[in-house]
């Protein structure tokens, strides 16, 4: 019986690109692989067929012969070719691993990826800082602990004068095959855990790893005005490479610890002042703390507490550039304990000659409102 075109059996056209072709294969193979349909010898068939002919014109060569010559141009070069059988199965998961190697994580053909000098980790480190240092920067020394690049063995982890030798399991390749039943798996080498050499006489300083832990000094100058969570990069100073590759970078994190007297809203301060009723009813002049020393601030006669006072550019300026904020003083008036009698006498005297909404107005417009919302109610 004469075979079927190459092209009508994957249904694609004469001119069909090789992802075209892949994709073709890849449908009607899945349709008709025999683990879908046991017992099926149809679906067998056009399986086989789908096999043969992907084989063929997913090579460059074969194809541009079976263009010129038909089947005649490539009888007994595919691994199907001339009479398919049990036999025919043979090169079959060289194809099947090609196209479903995306699938079962390994490309087919022998084509793995052998491994190779690898970049090192990223390292993080918080670096804790006070509001006085973030705000006018700091120079300050951490300690990073790392896998740093092994000196004696130059990081191949062979002891010197030797060096890895090639991988019997894989032969180099760093992978190796695994077959279950139609289909063909690519996985790691056990052996040399895909690198494609192994390490016979392994260096006494990192025994093999081509790395060694280690604690750094660094130095690091923060910038004035950096905040939490703003992070400085240092370029090659996190782990080191695998066999021989680039390290990694440190970031380090600011963290700004919570300060006793001042909270930070982006560029501007905030501080609470406590004052006596004293001065808040007469008024007065006080001294108020900020990062750059104490200054005075006049408090005006009748200042209600929450009353807040900005010091202008007493704030912080920001690390990226632009003016410095503001420091925002809350007035608390504050109540006066550990009154003497003559203390509490003369407090009475006072309340006796505090006239309702005069001397009181927001009290007297509070307890109005009360009033008109329990609609008159005695209180």
């Amino acid at each position: 019986m004469a075979k079927r075109d190459y092209y009508d059996i994957l249904g694609v056209s004469k001119d069909a690109s090789a992802p075209e072709l892949k994709k073709a294969y890849r449908r009607v193979a899945m349709k008709h692989h025999p683990d879908r349909n046991p017992g099926d010898a149809e679906s067998e068939e056009k399986f086989k067929e789908a096999s043969e002919a992907y084989e063929v014109l997913s090579d460059e060569q074969k194809r541009a012969a079976y263009d010129q010559f038909g089947h005649a141009g490539v009888d007994g070069q595919g691994g199907m070719g001339g009479g398919a059988g049990a036999g025919g199965f043979g090169n079959f998961s060289d194809i099947f691993g090609d196209v479903f190697g995306d699938i079962f994580g390994g490309a087919g053909g022998g084509r793995g990826r052998r491994g190779g000098p690898t970049r090192g980790s990223d390292l993080r480190y918080t670096l804790d800082l006070t509001l006085e240092d973030a705000v006018r920067g700091s120079q300050v020394q951490i300690k990073v602990p790392r896998l740093a690049h092994c000196d004696t063995c130059d990081g191949s982890g062979a002891k010197p004068g030797s060096s890895p030798v090639t991988c019997s399991t894989c032969g180099g390749v760093g992978q190796v095959r695994m077959q279950q039943g139609f289909f063909s798996v690519q996985q790691a080498c056990p052996n040399c855990h895909g690198r494609g050499t192994v390490i016979s006489d392994p260096c006494g300083s990192c025994h093999g790893q081509g790395r060694v832990e280690e604690t750094k000094t660094l130095s690091v100058k923060v910038p004035p005005g950096v905040d939490t969570g703003d992070r400085i990069r240092l370029s090659g100073e996190g782990e080191a490479g695998a066999e021989g590759g680039p390290s990694g970078d440190l970031y380090v994190q600011m963290n700004v610890k919570e300060h006793e007297i001042f909270t930070r809203d982006g560029r501007d301060l905030y501080c609470e002042v406590p004052i006596d009723f004293v001065q808040a009813t007469l008024g007065g002049e006080i001294e108020v703390p900020t990062l750059d020393g104490r200054v005075k601030l006049k408090v005006p006669a009748e200042t209600q507490t929450g009353k807040l006072f900005r010091l202008r550019g007493k704030g912080v300026a920001p690390v990226r550039g632009g003016a410095a904020g503001d420091l925002m003083c809350r007035v608390v008036i504050e109540t006066p304990v550990n009154l003497t009698s003559k203390q509490k006498e003369l407090l009475q005297q006072f309340a006796g000659t505090m006239k309702e909404g005069k001397n009181s107005p927001r009290q007297k417009s509070w307890f109005d409102g009360m009033k008109n919302f329990f609609g008159d109610m005695k209180i």
